[in-house]
């Protein structure tokens, strides 16, 4: 092979006359400058050790502090009050020797000093750790801050005014603190009492208290001792439990999807579209890797939050075991791998140490899809076995993957930076059916043909034959937020700094001396292609029973519900209740993601959302009462809303905390009948808002057909919905609704029709004097907009 031959960096050959050495000089250099480009990268990391490891002081304050040490001596003071002369006396015998009496007070004065400097940083690490331990900020009115927290932030910014690296505020952060049990087991009671009749609320209460009297103090007990020893007491637990150790297929269960532009196809030349795209993640990648991120934080606030996710972002992948999953990182990785019409490739993307440019990705992207070759036996399909159950994949990972050429191969793909698909197929929204052009749009990120793409990477990027794109995401290393943070760099960069010529082909020059793609290779036995078209055959029945539908809410957006001093958060959440009750006669258990990421290794809470006050709301507006009274009721609902919200960023949540008792529970070997039966109830309406994090990076007004659609995510109960939504710009709302075919009571065209109806109904409601659109078609937008 070429690419084989190319690789070889000198031959030898035995002759009669001795050893015929014959170096490639081409080759050598290659790899001289890979390994500048390897060392490079370990001078920048160990820079950056040094750097976060002294923040919020920096590196040069150690020479003020050796400096203001030593003009105080030569002023005849003793700044450290004998330390100095203390160090003096402990030096070791050959200073003693090799220095005179004043070489040696300098060495004490700097060793005092190098001292001194690190107190001090640990001093300002504590006190910024304090501060950041202050949340009651979050729970004062807008307009009435407290002189305290006016004070605080002071002290913050004062703290914070070093440009931070990514990691900087890791050591910084608070623990995640363990509730106290009598109040999470209150929060819950509260929490369950709108779906519960008289007698079963009486019977839970009951169980409550059992619970608390007898084996819940126990159990807080060991927490309380976990959360003393472990940087946070959920996150290994949850990623473990909840994602690492179930069984069923992650394809639609786990995985989650992201869209591109809603109106705009940067260029409808899909190897153009793959040139940028892979370019842009490898520019994140690489201030991910330089840590040349800003620390993403609270919006409108300088509150940092946890970046540990961006970690294991790149270069990632989950792998089956018989018991449970592992998620394997690798620190880098000069290639991804591709997949188009069941072949396999890896595609290298730096060169003697140098990043391709976006046109030489898209003439190597160009020669995969020129590729005329077939798929060798068993290979297109291969990739079914990341989509079905993890025992069958387990087994035929370790007997069949464990050597040789398919195990090179899988190396191949699992240590890829990330997975790319060329699909041969056409989305977005376009043709005569643009609605339903979206729902087919966002089946196929979500699962695909279930066979041509790899679940297991942390994403994989898909690339359409029309030049739109998307992403598929593993659940297990990361929340949506880390991967909504790295897709809005991604079409950003790809569509306002890389930017396409007029024939729509990326810009720059091209390497045509570059080598070819490398094909991967494989020996699938049959054992392995029949477990396969098994795993295929599980992962197609759970993909054709997912009923997705996305649509455009354009009648109204945050800027008027805002005006309405509102959290559109609020307004949409209360917003679903009154839909869900339309849709199915009554209320349910709802869960809205929130993220813990004020704390270290935070990741995500639960807020219930059907509360006693919305559901208070839903119930008077169905039943006809006074306008004044069903607004009182909805300004009611909202406050609590967003109250609880608070409560679950500020580690006050209910779900989380119940969940590591039962674990606890299950390692002491003990049962407990209330939290077997917390932990089994279903979350029929499960929810989360994509939030958007970079807006400078999206001109809007100059740009507004650059719209994000968002992504989304398969149902959570068998006889639920799970809704996703995005707040874009001022005036829109995109959601994605999913349920299942096999459940007769839910349906997500329906379902998206009394979303549409009831945030239209709730603005009537509170603008009784404005006119607002009945229409519920709010896929439908100005002719002016173009439908790429």
């Amino acid at each position: 092979m070429a690419e084989a031959h190319q690789a070889v960096a000198f031959q030898f050959t035995i002759t009669p006359e001795g050893i015929d050495l014959q170096l490639s000089y081409q080759a050598l250099n290659q790899i001289y400058l890979s390994g500048v480009r390897s060392w490079k990268k370990r001078v920048s990391r160990i820079r950056n050790r040094v750097i976060k490891g002294v923040y919020p002081a920096s590196p040069s304050s150690w020479l003020f502090v050796v400096i203001a040490i030593l003009a105080t001596m030569y002023m005849r003071s003793d700044p450290s009050m004998g330390l100095i002369a203390k160090i003096q006396q402990h030096l070791p015998l050959s200073l003693h020797v090799s220095l005179s009496a004043q070489g040696q007070t300098m060495v004490s004065a700097l060793v005092f000093s190098t001292l001194l400097w690190l107190s001090l940083i640990l001093a300002l690490r504590f006190c910024l750790k304090l501060l950041l331990s202050y949340h009651q900020w979050m729970f004062e009115q807008h307009g009435r801050v407290s002189n305290t927290t006016k004070v605080w932030v002071t002290l913050l910014r004062l703290l914070s005014s070093r440009k931070p690296l990514l990691y900087s505020y890791q050591t910084s952060l608070p623990h995640l603190p363990v509730p106290a049990i009598k109040d999470t087991l209150s929060r819950y009671l509260e929490s369950v009492r709108p779906l519960l009749t008289d007698p079963e609320f009486k019977r839970m209460t009951e169980l409550g208290n059992q619970f608390e009297s007898s084996l819940g103090n126990r159990l807080q007990r060991y927490l309380k001792l976990k959360a003393l020893w472990a940087t946070n007491y959920v996150s290994d637990w949850w990623e473990e439990y909840i994602y690492l150790r179930s069984r069923s297929p992650i394809m639609v269960n786990s995985n989650y999807y992201g869209m591109d532009f809603l109106y705009v196809t940067p260029t409808p030349v899909q190897a153009a579209r793959a040139g940028n795209t892979i370019t842009a993640l490898l520019l994140y990648r690489r201030k991910v890797n330089r840590e040349e991120l800003k620390p993403s934080r609270v919006p409108g606030t300088v509150i940092p939050l946890c970046a540990a996710q961006c970690e294991r972002m790149f270069n990632t992948t989950r792998t089956p075991g018989a018991e449970t999953d592992v998620l394997q990182h690798w620190q880098d990785s000069e290639f991804v791998a591709v997949y188009h019409k069941g072949r396999f490739f890896r595609l290298w993307v730096y060169r003697a140490g140098r990043l391709l440019s976006p046109r030489e990705i898209e003439y190597q992207v160009q020669r995969i899809l020129d590729d005329s070759s077939p798929p060798q036996p068993g290979e297109e399909k291969l990739g079914a076995l990341t989509a079905g159950d993890r025992i069958p994949w387990s087994q035929m990972r370790k007997q069949y993957f464990s050597s040789g050429v398919n195990k090179r191969s899988l190396d191949a793909i699992e240590r890829a930076a990330f997975f790319v698909t060329l699909d041969d197929e056409e989305q977005g929204m376009r043709g005569e059916d643009p609605a339903g052009n979206l729902d087919r749009y966002a089946k196929s990120l979500l699962h695909g043909k279930c066979y041509d793409r790899w679940f297991d990477k942390s994403f994989s990027i898909v690339i359409y034959k029309n030049g739109k794109n998307g992403l598929n995401a593993e659940h297990s290393w990361a929340d949506a937020p880390t991967v909504a943070h790295l897709w809005e760099y991604t079409l950003a960069t790809d569509a306002f700094q890389l930017g396409y010529t007029e024939d729509g082909h990326c810009k720059g020059e091209v390497d045509r001396s570059l080598p070819y793609p490398q094909r991967l290779l494989w020996d699938i036995p049959s054992e392995v292609q029949a477990e396969a078209q098994s795993s295929l055959t599980v992962a197609q029945a759970l993909a054709d029973d997912v009923d997705c539908h996305v649509f455009p809410f354009s009648v109204f957006g945050k800027g008027r519900i805002k005006k309405l001093r509102i959290s559109p958060d609020a307004f949409i959440q209360i917003g679903l209740q009154l839909a869900y009750y339309r849709d199915r006669g009554g209320f349910c258990l709802t869960y809205e993601a929130s993220m813990t990421r004020l704390f270290r290794e935070g990741r995500t809470e639960t807020v219930r959302s059907c509360s006693n006050e919305s559901s208070a709301f839903v119930k008077a507006l169905e039943d006809g009462e006074a306008a004044e009274q069903c607004r009182r009721l909805f300004r009611l609902a909202s406050e609590r809303h967003q109250n609880l919200y608070r409560m679950a960023m500020t580690g006050a949540g209910i779900d989380r905390h119940l969940f590591c008792l039962y674990v606890v529970s299950k390692y002491l070997g003990v049962e407990s009948p209330f939290l077997k039966e917390v932990l089994s109830e279903p979350w029929r309406l499960s929810t989360s808002q994509t939030p958007v994090q970079q807006m400078e990076l999206f001109d809007l007004k100059n740009h507004p057909d650059f719209v994000s659609l968002g992504g989304g995510f398969g149902p959570v109960a068998d006889d639920g919905y799970g809704v996703s939504y995005i707040i874009v710009g001022e005036d829109m709302i995109n959601f994605h609704v999913s349920s299942k075919y096999s459940c007769n009571e839910t349906d997500s065209h329906r379902f998206g029709s009394q979303i549409s109806k009831a945030l239209q109904d709730i603005m009537t409601l509170l603008t009784p004097d404005t006119k607002t659109s009945s229409s519920t078609k709010s896929t439908a937008q100005p002719q002016s907009k173009k439908l790429l």
